[in-house]
């Protein structure tokens, strides 16, 4: 699929979660297509990323705010319901009510107002659970081991439900882990990010478990053209990986990061394991490449590059 720079120009593009990491890099690449960008959900930490749009704060859960906020919009990018696999072991409830409950409701409230195309960040990571084979497929069955993952295939299906009972047009991207400038160094997601800030500091690494599990990392710009792309796509698939296709061990990371900064070995402290991390993930991306003509841009050096000097220039003057 080949598109023009402008081929999202004039449409109403709605963010559900613009504030956040993805979003912020989203919402810039909107409006660089020359879309008409609402942003909805809370402030974003890093104001001085967020292009002028069109904002609404509100909560996921708030059925009025969300209703007038889909008022108008052609395509809606869902990337609601913030959660990690671990903690949602912990209270598979809570990420139920705020993951698969809140997009539910999302559904039909898309199908009132008239939207044309949703986009959903999935994980890419999660739902696929133990891998039987690498690099996974689209095609690979889905056991995950996390209630994240459960939900965020559940609202997989839901689209697909929706799509069958009332034409809601649909894409789902299982995304990689992401990194890239913007993302918080503190909210337990994002390996990359923390290693960084953890060096920069002089701090040891902390690992959970050998630290050989391995990871398919994503730069969030590429993401982000992913989802414009999905956003126009008209062909016959409905879920599509969106990775690097390339394996890295948190060991790797930890070289890496410290070779980026120009810092000697880390002292890393190992820790248990958690139940919720698969041993391995990385995704086969031949369908995203041939259905949406995508590829990752950004090299892995480079991209570490832009991360580190985001954190460095950053994390000093906001303590």
């Amino acid at each position: 699929m080949t598109v023009a720079p402008d081929f999202l120009a004039g449409r109403s593009c709605l963010v559900l979660g613009a504030g956040g990491f993805i979003g912020l890099h989203l919402c810039q690449a909107l409006v660089a297509a020359g879309a008409q960008v609402h942003g909805f959900g809370h402030p974003p930490a890093f104001p001085e990323a967020l292009p002028p749009i069109r904002w609404t704060t509100g909560e996921f859960h708030d059925v009025a705010a969300l209703a007038e906020a889909l008022r108008g919009a052609e395509v809606v990018f869902h990337l609601l319901g913030g959660s990690i696999p671990d903690i949602s072991n912990r209270d598979p409830q809570a990420d139920l009510q705020g993951n698969l409950l809140a997009s539910i409701r999302l559904l039909e409230l898309c199908r009132d107002a008239g939207v044309r195309k949703l986009v959903f960040i999935s994980s890419g990571g999660t739902v696929y659970g133990v891998p039987r084979v690498i690099p996974i497929p689209e095609s690979h069955p889905t056991d995950p081991i996390s209630a994240y993952g459960i939900h965020k295939l559940m609202v997989e299906k839901y689209l697909g439900l929706h799509a069958h009972l009332h034409g809601l047009r649909s894409v789902v991207l299982r995304a990689a882990n992401p990194f890239g400038p913007y993302q918080g160094p503190n909210r337990g997601q994002g390996v990359v990010a923390a290693l960084i800030a953890t060096r920069l500091a002089g701090r040891p690494v902390e690992i959970w478990g050998d630290g050989r599990v391995v990871r398919d990392f994503l730069y969030v710009g590429d993401l982000a053209e992913a989802m414009l792309r999905a956003a126009l796509y008209e062909g016959p698939q409905r879920v599509l990986n969106v990775g690097s296709g390339l394996g890295r061990s948190v060991l790797d990371v930890v070289a890496a990061v410290g070779a980026t900064l120009g810092l000697g070995p880390a002292e890393i402290l190992f820790k248990p394991g958690r139940k919720a991390d698969v041993p391995e993930n990385v995704l086969d991306t031949t369908l995203i490449r041939r259905e949406l003509g995508w590829e990752p841009r950004m090299g892995w050096e480079r991209g570490l590059r832009l991360t580190a000097d985001w954190i460095a220039a950053t994390y000093p003057r906001r303590g």
